[in-house]
């Protein structure tokens, strides 16, 4: 069983940054490939990001491709989002999640992840 609590979130202007973390509980948080995805107000929980389980391999959305970097630190149990050059379109609700199955590929279908945090609202003002 892992927990993930996201935080980080906020109001920003377009143009800026924010670094959003997700911190996991539970002794087996290195072994879980981790996610990011997020949604907006009527429409459908989209993926961001992924990290590996050793932080090696990373995959990204390509609306948020060269200005976004998701990054771990398995020692502090906590994933992070390091979000640059914001753009009101990526207003949402950010979710954090773990995936327990490590795919032999990168995993960005929002239903295999096994476990969710509760959300971090970003919003982005023009």
């Amino acid at each position: 069983q892992v927990q993930l609590v996201e935080s980080g979130g906020g109001l920003v202007q377009a143009g800026g940054s924010l670094r959003l973390s997700c911190a996991a509980s539970g002794r087996t948080f290195s072994s879980y490939a981790m996610g990011w995805f997020r949604q907006a107000p009527g429409k459908e929980r989209e993926f961001v990001a992924f990290i590996s389980w050793s932080g090696g391999s990373t995959y990204y959305a390509d609306s948020v491709k060269g200005r976004f970097t998701i990054s771990r630190d398995n020692a502090k149990n906590t994933v992070y989002l390091q979000m640059i050059n914001l753009k009101p379109e990526d207003t949402a609700v950010y979710y954090c999640a773990a995936d327990r199955a490590n795919w032999p590929r990168p995993n960005t279908i929002w239903v295999e992840y096994d476990y969710w945090g509760q959300g971090t609202q970003v919003t982005v003002s023009s």
